[in-house]
C-alpha cells in the first residue's frame, strides 16, 4: 500500500463485500488548474468551481455510453452560473459567470437550481433538476438522488484552490445486503473525513484510515483530464444560425468576426472568405 499522494487526475471505484454499497473517489488536480489558468476567478468562486468539477467527475462513473454529462448551477444573485462538463472519457471543463468587480465579501451563493444533463451521442437526452441551497453542491446531489433516483447517496467535496477531490457513497437498488447496518456505519465513518485528507491522501491510505475494519474492494482507476470541445467547425455551425447577411454586415463593420471560447479562451476568427465557406448552398446559386 502506497502513501504517495494522488498527483494524477483520476476516478476510482470501490465497494464493500457483502453489502449493496459502492463508492467513488475523484481527484481533479491538473485539469482544475488548467481551468484556473484561463480565468481569474475570485477565491470563493474558484473553490466552488473545483468542487463542482470533482462532483461532475464522480457522476461520470454512471456514464455507460459515449456521451457527455453536464452539472449546472443557476443562481439569481451576483454569482449567476457555475457549470462543469465531462465526457465518458473523463475529459473535463468548467466555467463560472458572476458580476465582475464585485467585492469578494459580497459574492453570494443564493438559493437556485442544479441541473444535471446527460447527452448520449446516440439516444435520448435526459435532464434532472433539483433545488440547491447556498451553493451546497453535495447536499443538492444527495437530494437529487434521493428524490429522482430513489438511491441513498452521500457526497463529500473539497477544494484548496489548487486541487479538488470528491468522495461518494451510494446504495445500489437491485442488490441485497447481508449487512443491514452497513449504510449507517459506512456513511458515519466517511463523515469523519477532513478536507485536507480527502485532497492529499492516497486513495488506499484514505480508505484504510476510514474502513480498516471493513472488507473494501478497489478497482482500477481511470484517468481524468482537461479538454475543451470547442473547434472552428463548431463555432462556424453556431455562426451559420445567424445567417450570411448578418455575418457579412459584421465583417463590413469590424473587418472580421472574432470569437473566444468561454471555457478555454481559445480565439477564433472568420474573414469574408471563411464566412462564404459556411454557406455553400448559397454560393452555388
Amino acid at each position: 500500500m502506497s502513501d504517495t499522494p494522488n498527483s494524477a487526475d483520476s476516478l476510482q471505484r470501490f465497494s464493500f463485500d457483502n453489502t449493496n454499497i459502492r463508492g467513488e473517489l475523484a481527484h481533479v488536480n491538473a485539469s482544475y488548474r488548467e481551468v484556473l489558468k484561463r480565468h481569474q476567478y475570485p477565491t470563493r468562486i474558484a473553490k466552488a468551481v473545483g468542487e463542482l468539477m470533482a462532483a461532475t467527475a464522480l457522476l461520470s462513473a454512471n456514464l455507460k455510453f459515449t456521451g457527455r454529462l453536464t452539472l449546472q448551477i443557476r443562481l439569481p444573485g451576483n454569482i449567476s452560473l457555475l457549470q462543469a462538463e465531462t465526457s465518458d472519457k473523463g475529459q473535463l471543463r468548467a466555467i463560472a459567470r458572476y458580476e465582475e468587480g464585485t467585492e469578494e465579501s459580497e459574492l453570494s451563493f443564493d438559493d437556485g437550481q442544479m441541473i444535471i444533463t446527460v447527452e448520449p451521442e446516440v439516444g435520448q437526452r435526459y435532464q434532472g433538476i433539483t433545488l440547491i441551497k447556498g451553493g451546497n453542491v453535495a447536499g443538492a446531489l444527495e437530494d437529487y438522488f434521493e428524490q429522482s433516483e430513489q438511491l441513498g447517496s452521500r457526497f463529500w467535496l473539497a477544494c484548496d484552490g489548487q486541487n479538488a477531490a470528491g468522495f461518494m457513497l451510494q446504495q445500489m437498488p437491485s442488490e441485497q445486503s447481508d449487512d443491514p447496518d452497513a449504510w449507517d456505519r459506512l456513511t458515519h465513518l466517511a463523515s469523519t473525513i477532513k478536507e485536507e485528507e480527502l485532497i492529499n491522501l492516497n486513495n488506499d491510505v484514505l480508505l484504510h484510515r476510514l474502513y480498516h475494519e471493513e472488507e473494501v474492494r478497489t478497482y482500477p482507476a481511470s484517468e481524468l483530464s482537461f479538454f475543451c470541445t470547442c473547434s472552428k467547425d463548431r463555432i462556424g455551425n453556431a455562426l451559420h444560425q445567424l445567417g450570411k447577411d448578418e455575418l457579412m454586415q459584421i465583417i463590413e463593420e469590424q473587418g472580421k468576426i472574432s470569437i473566444n471560447c468561454d471555457f478555454c479562451k481559445q480565439a477564433y476568427s472568420f474573414d469574408k472568405e471563411q464566412v462564404n465557406e459556411l454557406f455553400p448552398e448559397q454560393n452555388l446559386q
